[in-house]
């Protein structure tokens, strides 16, 4: 009987080792205030900026409900896997796929989770990546008009070599300095957004009718724009792999504090998104381009900067995402293919992680049009109703009480959502297909 006891210790004392190097699991110190820059730096995107645009293709009503709607569903949803996280005493489900693995079986759990988390993490890099490059561009072109031009393919570069040395970091809260200047950025160009947007006055003969040539047009658009929006609220995939660097106890368990940076985050969403979308639609009407930056060109050194605060911003949320991204990867090599966990087989794995997001960034230029496609298949479900649905499994809430509708309306309106915007975003890939060059 002993022996038996033995193995297990052995393989328990294993499996804490392999715990303690895998960066999700590395640390359980942190603080609240991590969980509110950290969940602020993963939510608030560059996206903040195409929201007037969504705006225009959406008009006043549908535009400012549908936002509204969208926070206040995925605060409800982050809720729900905030709570889930240890639901089961003396459980964690440090990632989301554990979570889906425990609601649907190992198998089926894996199936449903990963494929959609891998797209919403992996696609956000590469659009970071690209987002990095463009506006590192724009802060030379714009400060240096005369200097000759660097093609954004180089911008791409240099911004991934700094990421290539901040993937090193090897867990979450190691990178809490990061995240923190990474959301303090996303508050203040989303500030400056709106500020320059005020001082420039608004339009004269402004218009706010729909964007769009015919009912055709108008219908797709605002399902492309849908998908704008669901890619504004995508922090999800990350949120129970932040809750796992929380410490936890009986009596204070590790959703409080999560919850309570979680708010703080969301209240930042808001101060983030309403001014701008509202502001930026209100000032320019159906003129605004699909970033609010480049409609405001003066003064040159006030947008030069927050170019500069989106580049810092992106800088944190591609780390924000690749963390899990490298935690799925470590935990297959370390556990599947049975390689000691080294430094080596770590730096060897970002690194590449790294590389291979730029090249696709570099070859694929046009990954944001892709992003309306991939927003409604991946981030739709991921936000907005796969938390539902594991809450109704797990949580069996009885048929017709409030959580019951509440968690059925949020499934209905996800999967709406789900279908609707890969449509619109399918439809602007064909059409600006002409114009699409790979390695521009």
């Amino acid at each position: 009987m002993g022996h038996t006891d033995e193995k297990h210790n052995v393989v328990d004392a294993k499996q804490k080792a392999i715990d303690d190097w895998l960066p999700v699991t590395a640390s359980r110190e942190a603080k609240w205030y991590y969980s509110a820059f950290h969940n602020l730096t993963a939510m608030v995107g560059a996206g903040v900026l195409s929201l007037p645009y969504a705006m225009a293709h959406m008009g006043w009503g549908p535009g400012i409900t549908i936002l509204t709607l969208s926070w206040v569903i995925t605060l409800y949803t982050l809720w729900q896997m905030v709570e889930m996280h240890e639901m089961v005493p003396g459980t964690r489900f440090d990632r989301y796929h554990e979570l889906g693995q425990y609601a649907f079986g190992e198998k089926l759990g894996l199936y449903i989770v990963v494929p959609q988390q891998v797209v919403v993490e992996v696609g956000t890099c590469i659009v970071y990546m690209v987002t990095g490059g463009k506006s590192l561009k724009k802060v030379h072109d714009s400060l240096c008009p005369d200097c000759k031009d660097i093609k954004t393919s180089y911008w791409i570069v240099i911004f991934a070599s700094v990421n290539l040395v901040l993937a090193q970091c090897p867990n979450l809260n190691s990178i809490s300095v990061v995240s923190l200047g990474a959301a303090a950025m996303s508050l203040t160009y989303s500030t400056i957004a709106w500020g320059a947007t005020i001082k420039k006055g608004i339009e004269p003969n402004v218009d706010y009718s729909i964007k769009s040539h015919n009912t055709a047009d108008a219908v797709f658009n605002f399902f492309s724009a849908l998908g704008d929006i669901a890619f504004s609220f995508a922090g999800h995939s990350v949120v129970l792999e932040i809750q796992a660097t929380m410490p936890t106890s009986p009596e204070l368990p590790s959703k409080k504090p999560m919850w309570r940076g979680v708010v703080f985050a969301y209240i930042g969403v808001a101060f983030c998104y309403l001014p701008v979308a509202v502001i930026g639609y209100y000032m320019f009407g159906n003129a605004v381009d699909d970033n609010i930056l480049i409609t405001l060109e003066r003064p040159v050194w006030l947008i030069s900067a927050a170019n500069l605060f989106v580049v810092i911003h992106v800088i944190g949320g591609y780390q924000i995402f690749a963390m899990p991204v490298f935690d799925m990867l470590e935990t297959v090599l370390v556990k599947k293919a049975k390689l000691p966990p080294c430094l080596a087989l770590r730096i060897i794995t970002r690194s590449v992680y790294v590389g291979l997001t730029m090249i696709i960034g570099i070859s694929v230029p046009f990954f944001g049009s892709l992003l309306g496609f991939l927003g409604g298949f991946a981030f739709a479900p991921a936000s907005y109703f796969l938390p539902c649905i594991i809450w109704l499994k797990l949580k069996k809430p009885k048929k017709f009480s409030l959580s019951w509708i509440i968690n059925w309306i949020c499934i209905i309106l996800g999967v709406l959502l789900m279908t609707l915007s890969p449509i619109g975003a399918m439809r602007n890939i064909i059409l600006s297909a002409k114009d699409y060059k790979f390695f521009s």
